[in-house]
């Protein structure tokens, strides 16, 4: 567990390179002692007199052995990532010589950092803010460009200064109550009446319910979307699947049944990152292996927020359709008909069908289409604009938003403007856990924990 102290003054070193062959290692090295330590390992200039943020070449081990030639960069606190002495030291690739070197270096006084220490200490030393910690890692973790943008612009502090507005506005209510609270004397101050409090709080709920709207769209271009192939057996939906990532990614055979078990891809789709699963047909058999394929299939569609049920264009409807039909009926779900080179014959009244050629990619572009109006609509991720899109960030704002609600129900029970107070501090401390003001260890711990290594 992480201790959180004002100032971390032990010297931590941790490697911030993928393990695994490589062609380069990074080795980080932060604290009081940084760079004292990799001095007394470095052969060549001296390194507590090297221009700060300067890179200088030598080689690094003991006198009666060298490990490898390396560039090591120096930055002197505040002016680094942790506002801590700190240094790069970039070596060969490769498990032995980047192990033998942080072997070094913790023989020599520092010690393996933890998951993520190296960002707790840049939060901890005022360098950053939760909310932009957080989105390090969302920058690392991104795997199409909107989620690439919407982290950047957490990491900038787009998401702090929103935060920021919302407390600022508390503590101005909080303030003029404090004020009559304290100073009833004072003749020149607006005395504060539930009346006054109302409209305030109202427009501030309404802000909080417009951030709140608009984190759907964040969260979906954050997190994606986990949609689901499902159909009776033969129908196309492995071709579907290959269709839509534009690779062989199932295998597709005349026989029925092919696929036993779940096969999952990731299909990049403008910017949102959709989790497609491939399932078993679904039909009445006894063979043990299919059912349990068939089984996972059922658990899928309870999972996913998305369907894709695709049906078999060149016959007609079966009992298998209706009763898949029957299954998905409360899922978000988009209807495809498949095959539709060979026929025509599914006609669903009540609800609209997309009908594509898998095999052929014929009526892809619409589906795809359909996928992304049924998500995201007309929403657009602006180039100005800051979404909250962390989950945790979203329960925040809805703590706050039952907290505000909290604050108007006791305006209309006519309770005194000191009882309306506490479910306003109660707001303002929710408000300062996504940035961190307010949060408790508990949580800096299991946020942290989860950062790769040497970040």
């Amino acid at each position: 567990m992480f201790l959180v102290i004002p100032m971390q003054k032990e010297t931590i070193v941790g490697q911030a390179t993928a393990s695994g062959i490589s062609a380069l290692n990074i080795i980080r090295v932060s604290g009081n002692d940084a760079i004292e330590i990799v001095n007394r390992l470095f052969q060549g200039k001296n390194l507590s007199i090297v221009p700060p943020r300067s890179i200088t070449y030598g080689h690094f081990g003991e006198p009666d052995r060298i490990i490898d030639e390396v560039m090591v960069s120096v930055f002197p606190e505040p002016q680094s990532y942790t506002r801590e002495n700190m240094v790069e030291i970039n070596c060969h690739g490769g498990f032995l010589v980047s192990s033998e070197i942080i072997r070094l270096l913790i023989k020599h006084g520092a010690r393996m950092a933890n998951p993520g220490e190296f960002t707790l200490r840049a939060y901890l030393n005022g360098r950053i803010d939760l909310s932009e910690a957080e989105s390090i890692m969302d920058v690392i973790g991104a795997k199409t460009i909107d989620q690439l943008q919407l982290a950047q612009k957490g990491l900038r502090g787009d998401i702090k200064k929103k935060v920021k507005d919302i407390q600022t506005q508390l503590l101005e209510i909080i303030a003029s109550i404090e004020v009559n609270i304290d100073y009833p004397e004072y003749e020149d101050i607006l005395v504060i009446s539930n009346t006054i409090l109302k409209p305030q709080i109202e427009t501030l709920k309404t802000k909080i319910a417009h951030l709140l709207n608009e984190s759907q769209t964040g969260k979906i271009i954050r997190e994606g979307i986990r949609a689901v192939i499902v159909g009776k057996p033969n129908v196309g939906k492995s071709s579907l699947l290959n269709s839509l990532l534009g690779e062989e990614k199932a295998i597709v055979t005349e026989i029925s049944g092919t696929t036993r078990d779940l096969i999952e891809a990731e299909w990049n789709l403008n910017g949102i990152l959709v989790h497609l699963i491939d399932t078993a047909g679904i039909r009445d058999t006894t063979d043990i292996v299919e059912k349990i394929g068939i089984d996972r299939a059922k658990k899928a569609i309870a999972d996913a927020d998305l369907v894709l049920l695709v049906f078999d264009q060149s016959e007609a409807l079966t009992d298998l359709d209706e009763k898949l039909l029957a299954l998905t009926l409360t899922k978000k779900r988009i209807l495809v008909g498949n095959k539709i080179d060979l026929g025509n014959k599914v006609d669903l009244e009540m609800e609209k069908i997309i009908n594509v050629s898998a095999k052929n990619r014929k009526g892809i572009d619409q589906l795809a289409a359909e996928v992304h109006r049924l998500f995201l609509g007309d929403a657009r991720l602006e180039p100005r604009s800051a979404l909250f899109a962390n989950s945790r960030h979203i329960g925040i704002l809805e703590s706050v938003k039952s907290s505000l609600d909290d604050a108007l129900t006791a305006i209309r029970n006519q309770l005194p403007v000191d009882m309306v107070e506490i479910d306003l501090k109660k707001a303002w401390s929710e408000i300062g856990e996504i940035t961190g003001e307010t949060a408790p260890n508990a949580l800096l711990d299991q946020l942290f924990s989860s950062f790769c290594l040497g970040k």
